[in-house]
Order: structure tokens, then C-alpha cells, then sequence
């Protein structure tokens, strides 16, 4: 399996790299915090949701603004790019209907983008995702804490730091083995500089889609780890209550980011199959 990197403009004239690979129906995933599509495509961390997914789908993804392949350099960061973005890549990929997957933060936006175009979107996944960002709904001390990680993040990321790898990592992969711990140290590395890592999850902290929660007209699944320890699931829940005839499905597990290792990542793929009919 071999995977094809190109790039697009983006409407401001930012770079965005995105990646193909595989046959099938297109599936596209809304880009999440921390990606390299060069880098990831061997990942312990990520190489099993490609070749999971390309033995059913083609499968479209990228890098955003600011992170990865993709520019750097970038001025404008926030919710309505990260949109404008997916429409870019879509686009570029001559894609006319598809399913598509959201991710943590890539749910807000995969939801937002399924809004403005349901006669695109055939299938919606939404897994380990969100309505709102910390600033909308966290207590006085959830909000503090976001914002001690983020200083944390601008002053640790990507030195090489074996304390503030094992914290970060810990937050999103609980049950990483030592060689899950390199690649996501490396990834850090690789994937952004501290300041576009930090100001990321600053725009993160601000996201709220619950008004569009409820206007979402494509089959929903909504999918959580049901001890997922950076999103947690009540998050999950409350998503799948707002968006109409949606499915909510809890797995057993506590990492965001689901290893090939776990039992969690078997009961994915066949709720998956189900619901994109493989």
C-alpha cells in the first residue's frame, strides 16, 4: 500500500497537503490536532486506521494550516479555516459524495462541513469527538488547567523532555508501550513548533458547534473510548443526544487514540462495517 501526497491552496493562499490511498467509496478524515501524513503512515499510533480503511475505502486525509506537510507559517488559525479547508481538500480530491470521519477536534469540523453540505456527505463518524471546547463548558479550575497545559506545551514540546512526554502522552495514549511513547515524542517533533502547538489548542478551547448539532440531516455514528481520558465521554454523550437519529456506541478502553493492540480497536472496525456497509 502506497500512499499519494499532493497539495492545494486554500482560499487565503495557504498550503494544505492532503494524502490518498486505497479504492473503494471515498471516506475523508477532518484533520485533528498533531498529524504528519509523511511521518504517521508508519506509526504504530496511526498506520492501522489507514490500512484498515483502505482495504473498504479511499482514503482521503491532511494536514491542516500550521501543522505537518502543510504551510507553517500561517496568520489565520481558527474554527472557520479549518472548514474552509476540508472544502479546499474535497475539492482538490474531485470528490462529489463521501463518508467522513471526525476525530477529536476533527468532529466539530467534520459536523460543521456535513451542515453546509449534506447533499455531500453520505456517512458521518464522529469518534472520541466533542461539542464545545473547554471554555464552554469547563468549571473555573478545568478552564486554569487547559491553560497550565498549554504554557506546559509551548515550553516542553518536541525537546526531547522525558517528563513532559510521559504527561503528554499519558493524557492521550494511557496504555502506550515504550515504543508507542517514541513515536508520539517524535511525532511532537516532527508535526508542529510549540507556539502553532499551542496556540492550536488555544482555538481548540473555543470551539462550540452545539447550534449546528441539531441541524446535522446525514446517519450519524458517534463512537467513545468509555474511559477516554482527553475527552471524556460525557462529551461523547451529549453529542450524540443532539444530533437527530444518531447511534452512540461506548467501547472498553482509556486511550483517545485507539491502538491496533487493544480489543476496543476489533468491536471499531466491525460497528464501523456496519454502519459504512462493508
Amino acid at each position: 500500500m502506497d500512499q499519494q501526497i499532493r497539495f492545494c491552496a486554500a482560499p487565503d493562499g495557504v498550503r494544505i497537503a492532503f494524502a490518498t490511498h486505497g479504492a473503494g467509496p471515498p471516506i475523508v478524515k477532518a484533520s485533528n490536532w498533531l498529524t504528519h501524513l509523511d511521518f504517521e503512515w508508519g506509526s504504530p499510533i496511526w498506520r492501522h486506521w489507514w490500512s484498515a480503511l483502505s482495504l473498504h475505502h479511499r482514503v482521503v486525509r491532511y494536514d491542516e494550516r500550521g501543522n505537518g506537510m502543510s504551510q507553517r507559517d500561517v496568520r489565520d488559525v481558527g474554527f472557520d479555516t479549518w472548514v474552509r479547508d476540508l472544502e479546499t481538500v474535497v475539492d482538490a480530491a474531485g470528490l462529489d459524495r463521501f463518508s467522513l470521519l471526525g476525530i477529536s477536534r476533527g468532529g466539530p469540523i467534520a459536523i460543521a462541513y456535513a451542515v453546509k453540505h449534506p447533499e455531500r456527505v453520505t456517512h458521518l463518524v464522529l469518534y472520541g469527538a466533542f461539542a464545545t471546547g473547554v471554555n464552554h463548558y469547563g468549571t473555573p479550575q478545568q478552564v486554569e488547567a487547559r491553560r497550565a497545559f498549554t504554557s506546559l506545551v509551548r515550553l516542553g514540546w518536541g525537546h526531547h523532555n522525558p517528563a513532559f512526554a510521559k504527561t503528554f502522552t499519558s493524557r492521550f495514549i494511557p496504555e502506550a508501550t515504550p515504543e508507542h511513547e517514541k513515536w508520539f515524542d517524535e511525532l511532537q517533533r516532527v508535526s508542529t513548533s510549540p507556539e502553532n502547538a499551542a496556540r492550536l489548542m488555544e482555538r481548540d478551547a473555543n470551539i462550540d458547534v452545539r447550534p449546528l448539532s441539531s441541524q446535522v440531516q446525514t446517519p450519524t455514528l458517534v463512537i467513545h473510548c468509555d474511559s477516554d481520558h482527553a475527552v471524556v465521554p460525557e462529551r461523547g454523550r451529549q453529542l450524540a443526544a443532539a444530533i437527530p437519529n444518531s447511534r452512540y456506541v461506548s467501547l472498553p478502553g482509556a486511550n483517545h487514540l485507539m491502538l491496533e493492540e487493544e480489543p476496543a480497536w476489533a468491536m471499531f472496525l466491525e460497528e464501523l462495517g456496519l454502519f459504512l456497509d462493508w
